[in-house]
């Protein structure tokens, strides 16, 4: 028996077990701190141990704080579960163990980077010669979206901000909602921009960008200057979409790169009946989108998508003597910050080969209408208030006019187990926030989340 077969047929069976159990375990984990830093905080041995062993040990020690995210009543972030066929395909990537960066030490991963991001593209109704790079999360997918913008914007300007960085470049207009979410100004301060220099654009009562804002914002400014303007599609807390046609509009009237942080509410493009909120979107010229929420494959999965491949490399591109080039390739290194990096885009292509169009459009479509269910159950009852009109998968709470109830009641969510759910600050309030975004959440789940909800809330 080959060394590594015992291990890996004991994790397995420790997986599945662990798997088994998602719809019946208390979501918030039981353990604190400090017994976890017990059970795990062993010195460090001198001698090798049983690999079996030490799985089981870990299994066993880290159990106690295991959050059941994956499992079907998780509603305090937009985080899905992983799908079957997409936790399969991610222990091949493991075991495979490809350095996924260059086309010289994979092909396979490379052709099917290729492969995922044209389905994606085709997907979420994106431009088909655009690039795509896998990267970490939306995080990622927002610096390298600003990244190529960044590069753009200055070389129009004449100035080369690969190879001579900020220093004496013109100044970068950047403009943003006021609702953007906080990746968005990690990503600027990432990339030398700043994460308090975007002029912030007031929003609506939904949190959606408004254009006459926008277009005073624009017109105020140096119609000259390098200008980026960042939409939103999906605010965290409502759902909304900042209207993406009018804001195209207004970006290409000024001559200004356009990036959407789409992290989640990018999937919406899938489904008919949510398509209509991304209209525009295609006429943007940069896109971040997560596959580790909606599309519901392992964590380290999303994807920086560019219009304009050539800036989108000359951002990201990587070049030395030593590196092996195949004609008629582009390695993925060159559109992603990472060389050394695993094969993540095998999950996006297992999960989109085993659900088609339709199972990706059903999934965000089923989100979608547990969200509204929420929103009926709870909203028919005294003393709560929907604080949202729900048109994607977010729900905000309110019970009574106060803070202090408000927040009473998530953290007997919180302790209760049944579900987890989250505390967010909507229009000055605070506010209970449900996100429905797992593919094993069923209607029944809603319906005892719902209770225990009412419970933990008196009402």
């Amino acid at each position: 028996m080959p060394a590594h077969e015992p291990v890996l047929r004991r994790a397995a069976e420790l997986a599945e077990a662990f798997l088994a159990e998602l719809p019946e375990r208390p979501v918030a984990p039981p353990a604190d701190v400090a017994a976890l830093r017990a059970a795990l905080g062993r010195e460090l041995q001198d001698g090798p141990l049983d690999p079996v062993a030490v799985i089981e040990d870990l299994a066993r020690d880290a159990d106690p704080g295991l959050t059941a995210s994956a499992g079907p009543r998780f509603h305090g972030f937009v985080i899905g579960g992983s799908l079957p066929v997409a936790v399969a395909a991610d222990w091949l990537v493991s075991a495979w163990d490809q350095c996924a960066g260059f086309y010289a030490l994979s092909p396979a991963a490379s052709v099917v980077e290729e492969v995922a991001g044209g389905w994606v593209l085709e997907l979420l109704g994106l431009p088909a010669g655009a690039s795509v790079g896998f990267v970490t999360g939306a995080q990622a997918g927002n610096v390298v979206g600003l990244a190529a913008a960044r590069h753009a914007v200055l070389a129009r300007a004449g100035h080369d901000v690969e190879r001579d960085g900020l220093q004496g470049a013109p100044p970068v207009r950047v403009v943003a909602g006021e609702q953007a979410h906080a990746t968005v100004f990690t990503a600027l301060r990432l990339l030398g921009l700043g994460a308090g220099t975007a002029a912030l654009v007031p929003a609506d009562d939904a949190g959606r960008m408004r254009p006459d804002a926008l277009a005073a914002t624009l017109d105020a400014g140096d119609r000259d200057a390098p200008t980026i303007v960042i939409a939103q599609a999906g605010n965290v807390a409502t759902g909304a979409f900042d209207p993406l046609e009018p804001i195209t509009d207004l970006a290409r009237e000024h001559g200004a790169w356009l990036h959407v942080d789409g992290a989640f509410g990018l999937w919406a493009a899938a489904a008919p009946s949510r398509r209509h909120l991304t209209a525009g979107i295609e006429r943007a010229d940069s896109w971040a989108v997560d596959a580790h929420k909606w599309l519901n494959v392992p964590y380290d999965c999303a994807m920086a998508i560019v219009a304009d491949p050539g800036a989108h490399r000359a951002a990201m591109g990587l070049a030395a003597a030593y590196l092996t080039t195949v004609g008629g390739t582009t390695d993925p290194t060159n559109l992603v910050p990472e060389s050394s990096r695993r094969a993540r885009a095998v999950p996006v292509y297992a999960a989109l080969r085993a659900l088609g169009r339709d199972g990706v459009a059903e999934l965000v479509e089923r989100c979608c209408a547990h969200a509204r269910r929420f929103a009926e159950l709870l909203g028919a009852r005294d003393d709560v208030e929907v604080l949202n009109d729900v048109v994607l998968n977010q729900v905000l709470l309110r019970f009574g006019d106060d803070d202090a109830r408000t927040r009473a009641a998530v953290e007997a969510v919180q302790r209760d187990g049944t579900l987890w759910l989250g505390e967010t600050t909507w229009d000055g309030r605070v506010a209970m926030r449900i996100a429905v975004s797992g593919w094993m959440t069923t209607e029944d789940d809603v319906e005892r989340s719902a209770r225990a909800i009412a419970a933990a809330a008196g009402v």
